[in-house]
């Protein structure tokens, strides 16, 4: 289990004492089924949100929800520089088909095109990634929560 791995580890003293000396709050690198599950939540359900500052809206939603901020962090860097071109060309493209709208064709994709056709383009990419969003959030939430319990049935049978 994934609480008994960080229990072992030799750098378990340096972590406590990071936490200590800066102290972060024990919330936010909690390390429980509930914890896990709605920080790969709500990490992944922002990274699919087309906007500046994930990581920061991240840890603004902490105190809300309450998730390991680690975990979100990390979730959130599926969109990097290198994915998101694709990612929010196949969001636009599906949100354009959920709204029956006609795509654009994007004939060079440069900052004067993309002012130029702003309107035209923000409602399906934002349609999109809202679909998306809530997809893949909503499936990692349950896998997750279904491994957990799965992980935990099969350690308390090695146990007996």
């Amino acid at each position: 289990m994934i609480r008994e791995l960080f229990k072992r580890s030799r750098l378990h003293e340096k972590y406590h004492h990071i936490i200590v000396k800066y102290k972060i709050p024990r919330a936010f690198l909690s390390i429980n089924r509930h914890s896990v599950a709605k920080g790969v939540l709500v990490g992944l359900f922002v990274a699919f949100i087309p906007m500046p500052g994930q990581m920061v809206a991240i840890v603004l939603l902490q105190p809300l929800f309450r998730f390991n901020l680690p975990l979100a962090i990390a979730m959130v860097w599926i969109t990097n520089p290198l994915t998101m071109p694709f990612i929010y060309f196949i969001e636009y493209k599906t949100g354009g088909f959920l709204l029956g709208l006609q795509n654009l064709p994007p004939v060079s994709m440069t900052l004067e095109w993309f002012q130029e056709h702003f309107d035209d383009v923000v409602v399906p990419l934002y349609t999109g990634a809202l679909f998306y969003s809530t997809l893949f959030a909503a499936t990692a939430y349950y896998v997750v929560q279904r491994l957990w319990i799965a992980s935990v049935k099969r350690h308390r049978t090695l146990q007996k």
